[in-house]
């Protein structure tokens, strides 16, 4: 920064610098998910870690799907998706998932995950995922420049019997965190 005197290391107690291509590792968002689309025929299911809430009412998430991926030209196309949330029991299926292409394989078949149909969208719930999200995009304004897409959830659905489901967390380079202990402390938030 101008007019800020560089320090030496030892000024910043046991920080060290770490590398600016790995902070998304520190900073990585909620719980890995799945997003379907359905398009043309075809229903595709892909791996997604980049998400975060918006907004409480109406339920507003952001995502980035990256146009290299299959399933951005759907959910351009379609403006809809449903994003599933797995369970930790689920983790080989997800990185399966995420591992390959829709272009090249039907991702529901290689990996014996059900389809089940969606009550306002046309994209898939996901029937071994835990909760599901039937999402509209409401904005697509910084997805030129970002590839970030702002869904809003129409319809939610979930699993009363695996409601301690235990999520997987992304941090990078085939590593995951599950989901922990809980904790209680007094909070003035809803």
């Amino acid at each position: 920064m101008k007019g800020t005197a560089m320090r030496g290391p030892d000024d910043r107690g046991p920080m060290r610098p770490f590398p600016l291509s790995e902070v998304y590792r520190l900073l990585e968002p909620g719980p890995v998910v799945l997003l379907t689309t359905a398009h043309q025929g075809r229903s595709n299911v892909m791996t997604m870690s980049w998400h975060m809430m918006v907004e409480f009412t109406p339920p507003l998430i952001a995502c980035t799907v990256s146009d290299a991926d299959f399933s951005f030209v759907a959910l351009r196309a379609t403006s809809e998706c449903v994003i599933a949330v797995p369970a930790m029991e689920l983790a080989s299926k997800v990185v399966e998932i995420g591992n390959c292409s829709g272009r090249d394989v039907d991702k529901f078949a290689a990996t014996g995950l059900t389809q089940l149909p969606a009550a306002a969208v046309t994209a898939p719930l996901v029937a071994e995922c835990f909760a599901n999200l039937e999402c509209r995009v409401v904005e697509t304004s910084l997805v030129g420049k970002y590839n970030l897409f702002v869904l809003e959830v129409v319809a939610a659905w979930h699993d009363p019997a695996r409601d301690n489901s235990r999520t997987i967390h992304h941090r990078g380079h085939g590593t995951f965190v599950v989901d922990g202990e809980t904790i209680l402390l007094p909070s003035r938030m809803p």
